[in-house]
C-alpha cells in the first residue's frame, strides 16, 4: 500500500509489527564504535561503525524512502556528500554545473576538483541549452533547483532527457525543498543531494548531508567509497536527523505559508527594489515549480535599495536572526556576499545577480504577525540608518 510522504517521515513499513529494540518508538542510538562478533567468520550484520550503524542505516532507510531511492548515504555534513560524489569522476573528466550554486560547493569544484583534473563548465541550466555544452568527456549534469541563492528554477524532467540521451548522470541539489516538496529521482534524476542540516534536521542543532540514488551501480559504488573514506554520519547524529525528520512535513507547511506571506510584504517596501521566491505568479519559474513540486518552500532572496539600508537591517534584527544556513525552525537572515559565497570571486556573484544589496531569507515557524511585526520595525529604523 502506497504510504503519505507525512507517515514515511515517522514509520518504514517493512519494521511494522516487529518488536525489536525493547519496543522503543524513539530509535536507539548505538553509541559504539565496534561489535562483537558470535564466532569465526560469523556477524551480526555489523562489524565496525565506519561501515554501518543501526542507527545511521535506520535514518538511510527513511531518506531514502522519502526521496523514493533505493539507497541513501547519511554523511557528516552536506559538503562531506558532495565531496564523496566527487570521487565518481576521475581526471579528464568534464561536468556540466549550474552558474548559481551554494558557495561552498563552487568552492569545493574550483579549489579541490579542478586540482584533481575534473573540468566544469558552469551554464545557466534554466534558461540555457545544456545539450550545446556536452562533449565526449562529459559525464554528468549538476544543478540545484531552486538554487542557492537566487532561486532559478529548472526543468528537472526536460534535463533528465537530454542527461538520458548522452548517458549523463544528471544530480539534484534537493536540498530547498525537501523531499516534503520535490522528488528529483521521480522525475528522472540519477542522484539526489541534501544538506541534512537544514530541513531535513531542522533545528539547527546538527550537521549532516545525503545522497540517494535509485541505481544499483552507483548505489555499489557509493557503499565502497564511503567505507573506505570515512565520511558517515554519526550515531547520535543521525539520531537528531531522524528526530528533525519526523516534523518535517509541518514545519515544510508551516514555513512556506509564512515564507508567502513576507514575499507580499516586501512586494510593497519601498526600499525592497526585487523579490525571489518562486511562490510568486510572476517568477519565471513559477509554472515549472508548479509541475515537478508540491511547493515552493520557505526561502526568499530580496534586493535592496543599497549596501547601506542591507547592513542596516542585519544590524537591526533581533528575533530574526543575522546568521549562516537554512531550513531550521528559526527564521534566518543571510547576507550571501559576505557569508554563503564570500569565496566566490566578486564579478561571479554579481554576473549571478548577487550584490552588496542582496539578503536571502530562511523563513521559519514563528507566528507570521510576529516576523512581519519585526520586519516593520527594522525596516524603519534601517531607514533613518541608512
Amino acid at each position: 500500500m502506497a504510504r503519505g510522504i507525512d507517515t514515511k517521515c515517522l514509520h518504514l513499513e517493512e519494521e511494522e509489527g516487529l518488536n525489536t529494540h525493547y519496543g522503543a518508538i524513539s530509535y536507539p542510538i548505538y553509541q559504539t564504535a565496534t561489535y562483537a562478533h558470535p564466532g569465526v567468520g560469523q556477524s551480526t550484520g555489523y562489524d565496525y561503525s565506519r561501515l554501518q550503524n543501526p542507527t545511521r542505516e535506520h535514518l538511510e532507510k527513511v531518506v531514502a524512502s522519502l526521496e523514493n531511492g533505493i539507497d541513501a548515504l547519511a554523511f557528516s555534513s552536506g559538503m562531506a556528500a558532495i565531496t564523496l560524489l566527487m570521487e565518481l569522476f576521475a581526471p579528464g573528466d568534464h561536468l556540466i554545473v549550474d552558474t548559481d550554486l551554494y558557495g561552498g560547493s563552487i568552492r569545493l569544484f574550483s579549489h579541490v576538483s579542478e586540482k584533481n583534473g575534473i573540468i566544469f563548465f558552469h551554464v545557466e541550466c534554466h534558461r540555457e541549452n545544456v545539450e550545446n555544452y556536452i562533449n565526449e568527456h562529459t559525464k554528468a549534469i549538476y544543478i540545484e533547483t531552486p538554487t542557492n541563492p537566487m532561486m532559478n528554477v529548472t526543468d528537472i524532467a526536460a534535463l533528465a532527457q537530454i542527461a538520458k540521451k548522452h548517458g549523463l548522470l544528471l544530480i539534484v541539489d534537493n536540498t530547498f525543498l525537501s523531499p516534503y516538496f520535490q522528488n528529483p529521482l521521480d522525475l528522472g534524476a540519477d542522484i539526489v543531494v541534501h544538506s541534512g542540516t537544514k530541513f531535513l534536521g531542522g533545528h539547527n542543532d546538527t550537521l549532516a548531508g545525503f545522497l540517494i540514488t535509485n541505481r544499483e551501480d552507483i548505489s555499489e559504488r557509493f557503499r565502497f567509497l564511503i567505507k573506505t573514506t570515512g565520511a558517515g554520519l554519526a550515531p547520535f547524529d543521525s539520531w537528531l536527523i531522524l528526530r528533525g525528520i519526523k516534523t518535517l512535513g509541518i514545519r515544510m507547511e508551516r514555513a512556506q505559508k509564512n515564507a508567502i506571506a513576507i514575499a507580499k510584504w516586501l512586494q510593497c517596501q519601498e526600499a525592497v527594489t526585487g523579490v525571489i521566491y518562486p511562490g510568486l505568479p510572476e517568477h519565471p519559474g513559477y509554472e515549472i515549480m508548479k509541475k515537478q513540486a508540491r511547493g515552493f518552500g520557505a526561502m526568499i532572496t530580496f534586493h535592496l535599495k543599497s549596501k547601506e539600508f542591507a547592513l542596516a537591517i542585519l544590524e537591526k534584527v533581533r528575533m530574526i536572526k543575522f546568521a549562516e544556513s537554512l531550513g531550521g525552525v528559526e527564521t534566518l537572515i543571510t547576507y550571501p556576499a559576505t557569508q554563503t559565497h564570500a569565496d566566490v570571486p566578486k564579478e561571479i556573484r554579481e554576473k549571478n545577480g548577487i550584490t552588496e544589496a542582496t539578503l536571502r531569507l530562511s523563513v521559519g515557524i514563528e507566528d507570521v504577525e510576529d516576523l512581519l511585526a519585526e520586519l516593520e520595525a527594522v525596516f524603519s529604523a534601517a531607514s533613518e540608518m541608512a
